[in-house]
């Protein structure tokens, strides 16, 4: 490994109670690359709303399934990984929201996808071959 590269992994349940443990481990890590406040928030934003995308529809809320996050950094890129074992989302299907509708409508929720899409610079929706999901959220480093 160069010395301009980090690498941080961690494993949790898939529980709504670890949203914060994945939260506080991305933001440390987002801290120890030396990332400013606003690039961190960003990067929490989106890792959260992918983590409980994860949580919500690929688990179902099964609280017994792994949730694996690990963060790259290479003084250009922070990359955040997030992998899960349930079921798969079609990036395809994804239709970005009317706000002024959603506005107008007082609609909660739904606004995710959307979000972390603003959040991020690149977003990459991957199926391996074992059939896990792979998100890779990736916020350039200027």
């Amino acid at each position: 490994m160069a010395s301009n590269q980090k690498y941080y992994h961690i494993t949790v349940k898939s529980t709504t109670e670890n949203l914060a443990v994945i939260r506080d481990f991305v933001k440390d890590a987002a801290a120890d690359c030396g990332c400013d406040n606003s690039t961190i928030d960003k990067i929490i934003l989106a890792v959260d709303e992918a983590s409980t995308n994860i949580i919500k529809y690929a688990y179902n809320y099964r609280s017994d399934k792994d949730i694996e996050v690990k963060v790259k950094f290479d003084k250009k890129n922070f990359a955040v990984e997030i992998f899960d074992n349930g079921n798969s989302f079609n990036p395809a299907n994804y239709k970005e929201p009317d706000l002024e509708k959603y506005v107008k409508e007082k609609r909660v929720g739904g606004l995710g996808i959307f979000l972390i899409k603003k959040s991020c610079d690149e977003v990459k929706y991957e199926i391996l071959k074992n059939k896990t999901n792979k998100v890779t959220l990736i916020k350039k480093i200027k």
